[in-house]
């Protein structure tokens, strides 16, 4: 645990999943194709509250969905990568628009398709749902599940980490 939350406490970006991380991984489907999808409103606090802690925020996904652009935008996730099955690749793009060591970065994902970026990061997590292989190889699995506040708890150990947690909720305690 201690070596997680010196991963964490080096943070500048945070990379989120969305399937089995922002959701809980379901796929609904509506008479007419659309997809739909449940996002859990701890964790969208949990990503502002990063955000106003000065940690970006992006999202790589190998879905593509306009549900997921409207979620990013109503939480201000500007660097949102949809459709990407190299995850990698996009990753490695990622940090040289942002100008970032992959050490400066964390990433949460849930199957096999995310060990690419997982492995290259500085703070690695996942959910206990998640695939075996990828639980096994990060510096941190949740208690909450995908789309039930794994997100946030993933938040709030990164700004502990960094000791901006107080700060983060001195507004709310005011």
């Amino acid at each position: 645990m201690k070596d997680a939350i010196q991963k964490a406490a080096r943070i500048k970006l945070m990379i989120f999943d969305v399937d089995g991380i922002l959701t809980d991984g379901s796929l609904h489907f509506g008479p007419d194709g659309e997809a739909l999808k449940t996002f859990n409103v701890l964790d969208g606090q949990g990503i502002r509250l990063l955000q106003n802690a000065g940690i970006a925020t992006a999202i790589i996904s190998a879905r593509s969905s306009a549900i997921v652009s409207k979620r990013a935008s109503d939480l201000g996730i500007t660097h949102v990568r949809q459709g990407i099955h190299d995850k990698k690749s996009t990753f490695m793009d990622l940090l040289a628009e942002l100008n970032l060591a992959g050490n400066e970065c964390g990433f949460i994902g849930d199957d096999v398709i995310d060990l690419p970026v997982l492995s290259r990061v500085g703070f690695a997590a996942s959910v206990p749902n998640g695939h075996a292989e990828v639980r096994s190889r990060v510096d941190y699995v949740t208690s909450a599940t995908g789309g039930k506040g794994a997100v946030r708890e993933v938040c709030d150990f990164i700004l502990k980490a960094q000791n901006k947690y107080e700060l983060a909720l001195a507004e709310y305690l005011a």
